[in-house]
This record gives structure tokens, C-alpha cells and sequence, in this order.
């Protein structure tokens, strides 16, 4: 549990200054930053689903300048619904992932 909101709050401080310019650049090839992170998002809104084995349901996808809130209140909601370690270390692996390719 603390590894995973620790990797989440390291992103969040990686990302929460940018502006819109350096969420519309590329990272890789066609996808923008901004697509990477709602990626993650969407991938611990279904983590957070399995843990309270509910279906997984599309986050809606905002403007990019809310997706740090998105992760947080996705990566709070997992810690929430009392996530097992596997799927916590599943988050940590995708959030830990997502910091390298930015």
C-alpha cells in the first residue's frame, strides 16, 4: 500500500505543474503524454473495479489539465476499496512504468 501511493504522489509532483503544450507532446509515436496518463487512469479506475468485483466502466476523459486529479481520485478510490497486494503492486508496476516514459 505504501509503495503504491508513493509512486502515485512521485508522478503527481512529476506532473502537476505542465501546462497544455507539454501534455499534447508526443511520447510514443502518435500518443501524447496526455493519452499516457489517462491510460493509467483508466487502468486503476478497472484495478479499483476488480477490487470491489464490479464491471469496469470507462473514466470519462476530461481536458488534460484535470487528469492529475483523475489519477488521484483514482489511485485514492483503489486504496479505498482495501485493494489485495497483488492488484496494488499491479498499480505500482503501471504508475512506476508511466514515470520512466515521461
Amino acid at each position: 500500500m505504501t509503495a503504491f501511493a508513493t509512486s502515485v504522489d512521485r508522478l503527481i509532483k512529476q506532473i502537476a505543474h505542465w501546462e497544455q503544450a507539454r501534455w499534447w507532446s508526443r511520447v510514443e509515436g502518435s500518443k501524447t503524454r496526455g493519452d499516457l496518463v489517462y491510460a493509467l487512469v483508466q487502468r486503476l479506475a478497472d484495478l479499483g473495479a476488480d477490487a470491489e468485483r464490479r464491471p469496469h466502466r470507462p473514466v470519462p476523459r476530461l481536458t488534460d489539465l484535470a487528469l492529475t486529479d483523475q489519477l488521484r481520485v483514482m489511485a485514492d478510490d483503489l486504496l479505498a476499496a482495501d485493494a489485495g497486494e497483488d492488484l496494488l503492486r499491479r498499480g505500482t508496476e503501471d504508475v512506476d512504468a508511466l514515470r520512466r516514459a515521461l
